[in-house]
Formats: structure tokens, sequence, C-alpha cells
């Protein structure tokens, strides 16, 4: 079963993303996470400072990237 850790590793991995730019995406949705604290979620589940992804982090994350792919929602136009 994927976790949202593994989740969060795939799609940085698909996306070519660096972790400034996964933070950028939690940003656009008002959402603070630190660089030591985001690298916490990438680490091994037997490390001592591994950190759990909770649904909120991967949903803010995914909500970011769709404003950051497509614009906020007041900015979509479906019909362009």
């Amino acid at each position: 079963m994927l976790t949202n850790n593994d989740i969060l590793k795939k799609l940085r991995v698909a996306l070519s993303f660096k972790d400034t730019d996964i933070i950028e995406c939690l940003e656009l949705v008002d959402f603070k996470i630190t660089k030591s604290e985001l690298s916490a979620l990438f680490r091994n589940i037997d490390h001592p400072n591994y950190k759990e992804c909770g649904d909120q982090v991967l949903r803010n994350f995914l909500n970011g990237l769709i404003i950051k792919n497509r614009g906020k929602r007041d900015d979509f136009n479906p019909n362009e």
C-alpha cells in the first residue's frame, strides 16, 4: 500500500521538482512548511527524523500544483 510519503516522492520525481518547487506550490495555498520539515517527509521510514506526510500536506500540495499549472479558480476559463 502506498503512503502519502510515497505518493509525494513519486510526484516529486515525475514532475522533476526540487524541494523549493514543492514549497512554492504549498505557498500558493498559504501552507507554510520549512525545507527541513519537507526533507523529513522524504526520509526512509526507519530514519530517526522521518515524519509521516499527513493528508493535509498532500492535499495542499495537490491544490497548489493545480494553481501553479492552471491559475487561481477566478482566473480559470474552460472556454479558452
